[in-house]
């Protein structure tokens, strides 16, 4: 299937902010959580890897294909996250249904299936291979009127239905509590299985655009243990990103929101976020920018996201830094940081239609697609169908401690697919 340009960025979903948040871009994760840092079972947390001290302006990636996502207008199928043990987790497209999957050793795994008996995708995973994420339970008790997860607006469903948090282990998705809503979302889980994500309550919000109705609350879950975090201030509503291997999570608190395509959430993110030991932590912003929110922690505590129209980075020493735009671009976000430092994201061109996958290299963006050895199987031929489809790299969405990055690439008929980028350092 092609897609228009104005239509490929709605597909993009979830990895891309918007440039004002109001519109669509063009083009297409406590104080109970002491226990997390001290380690579950004896375990100790993973200790930060020490930066590798070698010039990675000259490293190059070797591309493989994951193979074609789908076909829908909104939603098409794309890869979430990538473990340090190289599993990949994500949605793709079976029939006319969105299913979780996993990837490993390049080959995908439906885990959608039976799953809970209606859509789902699966936006974190850890390195045994335990996977979260959001599904449709079409046989519990549960009921809803509300759209929480999207799916019935990407046209996956015809009618309303409970979509809720769930884990994947052993072969078989079991759902999450929620905060006595029939909502929630697990987006990231460590490996100890702390699980970070947002959960709906039964606290009305009269802000809440219709068909939404409930607030929905930033949450960490620990086997049958489910917290509430902080938001910011005044904000009634928040969403968990990324959780470590220390129990640090990552998020933004902000307002209820129309049903969001790029982030897949009713949800406007107002203040970037940092929760330890029950406290949020406001990381700041960029030029006074209101649209911010944090994607992605690794476990020295070091922080990326979207501050407005660019990518930052935040650290403990330095707090929040802007880490610009590739090239001449007008737009970046920040999605993934792997425990070297090492940052990926997205770059928006100044034509306002391209969209380009970026690594950060030395104290610079640089485009993925420039950075690829041997054979490409997206290789940049410029705008195809018209002019309206730009092709190649599209996303850089994780990037794990072996510097392998995961995200979404268009061939040169328009489709979507998943790739895998494998770093081959100069010699």
């Amino acid at each position: 299937m092609k897609f228009r340009a104005k239509e490929y960025v709605n597909c993009v979903a979830r990895m891309i902010s918007q440039v004002a948040w109001n519109h669509r871009l063009p083009s297409a994760g406590i104080a109970c959580l002491g226990l997390a840092l001290v380690g579950f079972g004896g375990l100790t947390p993973a200790q930060p890897q020490e930066r590798v001290k070698y010039d990675d302006q000259n490293t190059r990636y070797t591309i493989q294909d994951l193979g074609v996502v789908g076909a829908n207008f909104f939603q098409p199928g794309q890869p979430f996250v990538i473990s340090n043990s190289g599993r990949v987790s994500g949605g793709a497209g079976v029939g006319a249904a969105e299913h979780a999957v996993l990837w490993r050793g390049g080959e995908m795994t439906d885990i959608g299936n039976p799953g809970l008996g209606g859509n789902s995708i699966a936006f974190g995973v850890n390195v045994w291979g335990h996977a979260v994420g959001e599904a449709e339970d079409t046989a519990g008790d549960l009921s809803t009127t509300e759209d929480f997860c999207g799916f019935e607006f990407m046209a996956y469903t015809s009618s309303p239905t409970p979509c809720v948090p769930f884990i994947w282990k052993e072969g078989k998705m079991v759902p999450l509590k929620t905060l006595g809503g029939a909502n929630g979302v697990a987006n990231q889980i460590n490996n100890f299985g702390v699980i970070a994500g947002y959960a709906e309550n039964t606290t009305k919000d009269p802000g809440c655009p219709s068909p939404q109705i409930y607030q929905f609350k930033p949450v960490v879950w620990f086997r049958d243990w489910i917290q509430p975090l902080p938001t910011e201030g005044t904000d009634p509503e928040g969403v968990a990103f990324s959780i470590n291997d220390r129990g640090q999570v990552v998020g933004a608190s902000g307002t209820c929101a129309a049903f969001n395509p790029n982030f897949l959430f009713n949800f406007q993110p107002v203040h970037a976020l940092l929760w330890q030991n029950g406290i949020a932590t406001d990381l700041g912003n960029l030029l006074g920018a209101s649209s911010n929110f944090a994607h992605d922690i690794n476990n020295r505590g070091e922080v990326v996201g979207g501050s407005g129209s660019l990518a930052f980075l935040w650290t403990p020493e330095k707090m929040i830094q802007s880490l610009g735009v590739v090239d001449t671009d007008i737009y970046s976000v920040a999605l993934g940081i792997n425990d070297k430092g090492q940052v990926v994201g997205a770059s928006l061109e100044a034509d306002g239609v391209t969209l380009r996958a970026f690594v950060r290299q030395v104290e610079d963006l640089v485009d993925l697609n420039t950075r690829i050895a041997g054979s490409n199987p997206f290789p940049e031929v410029g705008l195809v169908d018209g002019g309206l489809v730009p092709t190649g790299l599209v996303t850089a969405c994780s990037i794990n401690s072996r510097g392998e990055i995961i995200g979404i690439a268009v061939d040169p008929t328009g489709t979507t697919h998943a790739y895998l980028a494998i770093p081959t350092p100069a010699t």
